[in-house]
């Protein structure tokens, strides 16, 4: 990279200097300063000449940046996207499940273990839920609430003031940082009990690969299997405000004199083509782009996870082709959906990954 760099910037600088010596108006004036033994004139030159140096530095530090190669997700590492599946779908963890009955119709990689980003806001979303809290106590954004791991943005100011149920609202829709890490701290005991809460729920829901270690999922050391992640949104459906608000489109907060608009992460919650009952999305490099949801269709009421999807949209991809591969197989008789469903080897011997 440095030999790149400095091939890139000397090769520039080369360039611009040979045409300010090359160029025969540039000589001529120079020649000109000089005869007439005028110091402004040769310092008029002399500036062009820098700005000129310094703007081919600057393209050239540009250029440079440009070969940067991306950082690749733990899934990517440990080499899931290399497994095929019959959907093709892109995320390198999928499972899907029937939520009544259980049965698995379609896994691919669905007990390894892995950094889950903001799905770590449903756990924080049924621990804040089952603690019974006011949800019309004022909650306010501090300092501790900002993020020193990622260095991510947020529309909550130092000094904002929420109602609990608000802040819930946008860190389920919005994914919201600042909310979900203010919902740990005015958790009884702190922000330490809060997270222990966290554990301890995952534990007792049977969420044996799952572990965490703050509320927001910006760390990577949040992490849990697509097996573990179906047993929590099997969980937080049976609460309803964690069905609305996790559902909900768009939401406006009035912070000081201003009304913020916010919208939900997931565009499908507004599609007509799907029934959500219940979503949440997540990205950090290290996680890649992940989706849980419960939905029905097709008479069934599903969930979905989708774990280390590689592009931009392609979470979204992988569950619109999941849902026409189920919307195709109910035009068959059960017993041939059931034979359909394409079970792919999961990768159990896969560790749980550390940062």
């Amino acid at each position: 990279m440095a030999s790149i760099e400095k091939w890139v910037t000397g090769g520039l600088l080369a360039g611009v200097m040979a045409l300010v010596v090359a160029t025969p108006t540039a000589q001529g004036a120079t020649r000109e300063a000089k005869k007439k033994a005028d110091p402004k004139a040769i310092v008029v030159l002399r500036n062009k000449q820098h700005v000129t140096v310094h703007a081919a530095r600057r393209s050239a530090s540009r250029h440079a940046v440009a070969f940067v190669p991306a950082k690749p997700s733990f899934g990517q590492i440990y080499g899931l996207h290399s497994i095929s599946d019959s959907l093709d779908l892109k995320s390198g963890v999928a499972l899907v499940l029937d939520q009544d009955t259980n049965e698995v119709l379609f896994s691919k990689n669905s007990e390894a273990v892995l950094p889950i980003a903001s799905l770590t806001k449903l756990m924080t979303a049924l621990v804040v839920t089952e603690a019974n809290q006011p949800l019309d106590e004022l909650i306010t954004v501090s300092q501790d609430d900002i993020d020193t791991e990622k260095g991510s943005r947020s529309r909550l100011v130092v000094g904002t003031q929420l109602r609990r149920e608000e802040m819930l609202h946008l860190a389920l829709m919005s994914s919201e940082n600042r909310a979900a890490h203010a919902l740990g701290r005015y958790y009884p005991g702190g922000l330490d009990a809060f997270v222990a809460t966290m554990n301890r729920k995952a534990h007792d829901l049977g969420m044996n690969d799952t572990h965490y270690v703050e509320p927001t999922g910006l760390s990577s050391k949040n992490q849990s299997s697509a097996h573990d992640l179906a047993i929590l949104v099997k969980a937080a459906h049976e609460h309803q405000i964690i069905r609305e608000l996790s559902t909900s489109q768009e939401y406006s907060v009035e912070i000081g004199h201003r009304e913020l608009q916010f919208r939900n992460t997931n565009g499908l919650v507004r599609s007509p083509a799907w029934d959500i009952g219940l979503q949440k999305t997540g990205y950090i490099t290290e996680a890649g782009r992940c989706l849980v949801m419960q939905a029905k269709m097709a008479g069934r009421k599903l969930i979905m996870v989708f774990l280390d999807s590689a592009g931009k949209y392609s979470r979204i991809g992988d569950a619109e082709r999941v849902r026409r591969w189920i919307s195709q197989t109910a035009t068959r008789t059960a017993p041939a959906a059931t034979e359909a469903a394409p079970l792919v080897p999961v990768a159990t011997e896969l560790p749980k990954l550390s940062s």
